[in-house]
């Protein structure tokens, strides 16, 4: 398994923008896919959005798309998670995901490696 370690987050103003990293340990990153997934408080953990190992592929959750982007550099084993026009309803814990199958998803069990999480609170 891959460790991951997630930064960047705090808090922010509605309408801001957050950049999220999350560093990953050991030399075979660009094997996995990667995720980025969310957890409000009494929600379920939510998919936000997925990137192949190339970086060619990206895959976003509807309530996020147009202002996520998620990125990585596999040269720094790095996967990172650009928030622009942020909203109330994007407070959550924030974790990011190793995937070791070859495709590209947005379900929570494929997922074999998490991060800690980190905080985001977006206030109005």
């Amino acid at each position: 398994q891959v460790q991951l370690v997630e930064s960047g987050g705090g808090l922010v103003q509605a309408g801001g923008s957050l950049r999220l990293s999350c560093a990953a340990s050991g030399r075979t990153f660009s094997s996995y896919n990667m995720g980025w997934f969310r957890q409000a408080p009494g929600k379920q953990r939510e998919f936000v959005a997925a990137i192949s190992r190339s970086g060619g592929s990206t895959y976003y959750a509807d309530s996020v798309k147009g202002r996520f982007t998620i990125s990585r550099d596999n040269a720094k084993n790095t996967v990172y998670l650009q928030m622009n026009s942020l909203k109330r309803e994007d407070t959550a814990v924030y974790y990011c995901a190793a995937c070791t199958s070859s495709l590209l998803t947005f379900s929570l069990g494929a997922y074999d490696s998490w991060g800690q999480g980190t905080q985001v609170t977006v206030s109005s």
